[in-house]
């Protein structure tokens, strides 16, 4: 039987034993197996509700920006009362309150754990339909 050359082919992704493991690793202790590189995700389009992962943070600094633009007052006056709510909003999850602020909804906290950096608390946020239709537009306007 007569062999041929082939041209090597393209690594594809095969599960690796812990004796190939332990081959690719140096005295180090490193792993030096090549990772395939992270495919772009695409962005998917639901009409049902699901977790959300937290890519667009709202942040205090930009909240505060936004109060300023949607007011119409100074940053100045803004900033501490912004401060003041948002402590008072700790207080109030940290007390498991139940909260009912319109237009931003009802809040119910459904489970809390002790972690070891702090709380973790799972908390249910309702919102009626017709106030999400009315809220206005929350992007800031061009001449600000």
């Amino acid at each position: 039987m007569t062999t041929t050359s082939k041209a090597p082919r393209k690594p594809t992704a095969t599960k690796t034993t812990r004796s190939q493991t332990a081959a690719n690793m140096p005295a180090t202790g490193v792993d030096t197996t090549p990772t395939p590189e992270a495919a772009n995700a695409a962005p998917i389009v639901t009409n049902t509700l699901s977790p959300v992962v937290v890519g667009n943070e709202l942040r205090k600094k930009e909240l505060i920006e936004l109060v300023v633009g949607r007011s119409g007052m100074k940053r100045k006056d803004v900033k501490p009362v912004v401060e003041a709510m948002l402590a008072v909003l700790g207080d109030a999850f940290a007390g498991q309150r139940e909260m009912n602020l319109p237009p931003l909804g009802k809040f119910k906290v459904q489970r809390a754990q002790e972690k070891s950096d702090g709380r973790a608390l799972v908390v249910k946020l309702r919102q009626k339909s017709a106030a999400l239709n009315a809220a206005p537009d929350a992007t800031p306007a061009a001449d600000i």
